[in-house]
């Protein structure tokens, strides 16, 4: 079984891949109307395809904890998890119900909670892997323990920020594993620069990176070659544990999957150690207690 979060771009794409290799497929996402249209699409398309959708706000940490929930009540195995959904760029700050900035609760922080409810789904399942999806943009970012939830609000720093806490997240899930005897692989990958709605979404058709992504469209790859790092960590046999993968032209913007070069802010393995416990803190899991 795979879980995707998302149920449009990268997330739908990843999702239509999987089941037309006949993976069972469930996409997770807020919307429930766009989550049956994905749903539909993908069975027009594969009319054999076994896929659902499990509704969650990975921006609510209560609403995190209860999908993870309802699928460790109806499920006994996971082979994989993508956590793909995200929110890029909002021009304002905005905060989740739990009080934290979007972009960090969101693209980091939830993930990292669904990420500690399933680990018993994950361990019970042999060659389980879980992909996490950061982005070009994390070559400006930094963590900022002084200010992780961006009160000093600059739209792509934060957003940057997100993404090289997912990318030190998958890195540590991965050194952890192997440390601890999980079993779990852990891996990561970015699309590049790829034509989906989340320029549109959140800074708005109008900004100014929304009218790129409106007139500029030819400079964006299409999603669904966007989406082959992601799937070549899901499924490629030679995709090694704690690797990083993305587009392999144009400074990694388009092209096939391939290793990804790592910034160096990313390797400093005290910091990803330091990013795991405050995460436990912040999203009241603790990993240890998952997998016990």
């Amino acid at each position: 079984m795979a879980l995707v979060t998302g149920t449009g771009g990268l997330g739908f794409e990843d999702a239509l891949a999987l089941a037309r290799a006949g993976a069972d497929v469930i996409i997770a996402g807020r919307n429930p109307q766009k989550g049956a249209e994905a749903v539909a699409k993908i069975r027009t398309e594969v009319p054999a395809a076994k896929v659902g959708f499990e509704q969650i706000d990975l921006a609510d940490l209560k609403s995190v904890a209860e999908c993870a929930a309802r699928l460790k009540r109806q499920r006994r195995r996971l082979d994989l998890l993508i956590n793909n959904a995200g929110v890029m760029v909002p021009p304002t700050r905005q905060q989740t119900p739990d009080g934290f900035e979007m972009q960090f609760g969101t693209n980091y922080l939830g993930h990292f909670a669904l990420t500690a409810h399933l680990m018993p789904l994950l361990r019970s399942t042999r060659g389980s892997r879980v992909v996490t999806l950061s982005s070009v943009a994390v070559r400006q970012g930094r963590i900022d323990f002084d200010d992780l939830q961006s009160k000093s609000y600059v739209p792509m720093r934060a957003y940057s920020q997100s993404k090289l806490a997912c990318l030190m997240f998958a890195f540590e899930l991965q050194r952890r594993s192997e440390a601890e005897g999980w079993g779990v692989t852990s891996m990561a990958a970015h699309p590049g620069v790829s034509r989906t709605d989340l320029l549109h979404n959140a800074p708005g058709r109008m900004s100014a990176a929304g009218l790129a992504r409106t007139y500029l469209w030819f400079m964006f790859q299409p999603a669904a070659q966007g989406a082959l790092p992601t799937l070549y960590a899901a499924t490629a046999p030679e995709a090694r544990p704690g690797a990083y993968y993305g587009p392999n032209m144009l400074n990694e913007i388009r092209g096939y999957p391939a290793p990804s070069k790592v910034p160096p802010q990313a390797t400093d393995t005290a910091i990803w150690d330091r990013l795991w416990q405050v995460s436990e803190e912040l999203a009241g899991v603790e990993f240890a207690a998952a997998v016990a």
